[in-house]
C-alpha cells in the first residue's frame, strides 16, 4: 500500500489493472483500516478516473458471491448516496412501487455510511432478513416481485471497508461503486448520482456494459429525482433537462422530503408512505422515481403511462402488498 499511496500522492493515477489489484488486496484483508482510510481519502481530494473505477468494479464483481437470477428480467433502483441531503429512503420506496406494477426488482443496498439511514438500515428495521440463498431470493421474487441484496454479504471488499466508511462518515468512491456491482446483474438500472461529473462517468460505463440504464441527477444536488428543481436525465436515448412539473406534476421543498434523525424515523416515514398515507409531496417524489424506472425497462410507450402505473401501484395498495409479502416470506 505504501507504494500505491506514494504514487497517488504524486498526483498520478492507477491503471485499470492496478486498481483491480488494490481492491483484490483490500478484500483479502491485506491492509489495515489506517491504510484503507488513507487510500480512500485520496479520492476525496480528486475525481476518480474511469480506469480506476473500472478496475475497482472488476475486482468486486470477480470476487462477488455468485447469484444467477437471469431468468428474471430484473431492474435495480439505486442512488450513489453521499449527497448530504438526508432524504427519506426514496429509491427503496420506489422499488416497491415498481414491484407493485409486476416488474421484478433486485434492490442492491447497504447501511448508510454518510447518511442517517441507508436502504439496508431501513429494511432491517422493518423486519427483513438479509439472505444470500438463491432459493430464498427466487421465492421472494416469485411471491413479492422484489428481493433485497445486502451488499456486504455479496462483496468481501465492501465488508472489509465498512468500519472505515462509517468512521469517516463522508462520501467516498465506494458510494460510486455500489450501483455498478449488483451481483444479480440486472437487465435495467435507474441510478441516481450526486453530481454531473459522476453522471458522465456512469454514462460511459453503462454504455460499455450494454445495460439498459437511466441516470438521474437533480441539479440542486440530490442523487434522485427530488422535484425540488430541474433534473438531468441521461439514458441510451440521450440527455435531457426536465422540470418538476414534467416529472412529478408539482414542485416540492427540501423539507417535504426530509428523512428524520434516526433509523427509527426513516422506518416510520417509509411505513407511512408505503401504506398510502404519505403527503402529496412525498408520494409525488417516489412516484416520479418509480415512473422513470419503469420507463427505463422499455415496457411502456410513454413516461405518462409509467407514471399512471406507479400511481395505481401506490394508491391501490399493490406496493404495500409487495412489501408485506416480502417481509413475511420465509
Amino acid at each position: 500500500m505504501r507504494k500505491i499511496l506514494q504514487l497517488l500522492f504524486e498526483y498520478k493515477t492507477l491503471s485499470r489493472v492496478q486498481a483491480r489489484e488494490v481492491m483484490m488486496q483490500v478484500a483479502e484483508g491485506k491492509f489495515s483500516d489506517t491504510e484503507i482510510a488513507a487510500f480512500t481519502t485520496v479520492y476525496l481530494m480528486r475525481t476518480i478516473t474511469i480506469e480506476e473505477l473500472q478496475g475497482f468494479r472488476d475486482a468486486l464483481l470477480e470476487l462477488a458471491l455468485p447469484l444467477d437470477l437471469s431468468k428474471y428480467h430484473l431492474i435495480d433502483i439505486v442512488g450513489t448516496g453521499g449527497d448530504g441531503k438526508n432524504t427519506f429512503n426514496i429509491s427503496t420506496l420506489s422499488s416497491f412501487i415498481v414491484a407493485g406494477t409486476g416488474q421484478k426488482v433486485a434492490k442492491h443496498g447497504n447501511y448508510g455510511a454518510s447518511s442517517v439511514s441507508g436502504s439496508s438500515n431501513v429494511m432491517e428495521q422493518l423486519g427483513y432478513k438479509f439472505s444470500t440463498d438463491i432459493t430464498t431470493l427466487s421465492r421472494q421474487l416469485d411471491s413479492a416481485n422484489i428481493c433485497f441484496l445486502h451488499a456486504p454479504l455479496f462483496h468481501p471488499a465492501l465488508k472489509a471497508v465498512a468500519n472505515v466508511r462509517k468512521s469517516l462518515g463522508v462520501r467516498t468512491f465506494f458510494n460510486m461503486l455500489g450501483p455498478l456491482v449488483n451481483p444479480a446483474r440486472p437487465a435495467a438500472q435507474l441510478v441516481g448520482v450526486y453530481n454531473a461529473e459522476m453522471g458522465r462517468i456512469y454514462n460511459y460505463m453503462f454504455q460499455e456494459s450494454g445495460t439498459s440504464f437511466t441516470i438521474v441527477h437533480s441539479l440542486d444536488g440530490y442523487d434522485e429525482i427530488s422535484l425540488t428543481g430541474d433534473a438531468k436525465i441521461i439514458s441510451t436515448s440521450g440527455e435531457a433537462i426536465l422540470n418538476p412539473m414534467q416529472l412529478g406534476k408539482r414542485t416540492v421543498s427540501a423539507a417535504d422530503i426530509y428523512g428524520g434523525n434516526s433509523v427509527e424515523d426513516a422506518a416510520a416515514v417509509f411505513l407511512k408512505i408505503i401504506k398510502g398515507n404519505g403527503t402529496w409531496a412525498q408520494n409525488a417524489v417516489v412516484i416520479a422515481n418509480a415512473a422513470m424506472a419503469l420507463y427505463c425497462t422499455g415496457k411502456f410507450k410513454t413516461y405518462e403511462d409509467c407514471y399512471q402505473a406507479a400511481v395505481q401501484s401506490l394508491e391501490q395498495g399493490k406496493a404495500y402488498h409487495c412489501f408485506t409479502t416480502l417481509i413475511a416470506a420465509p
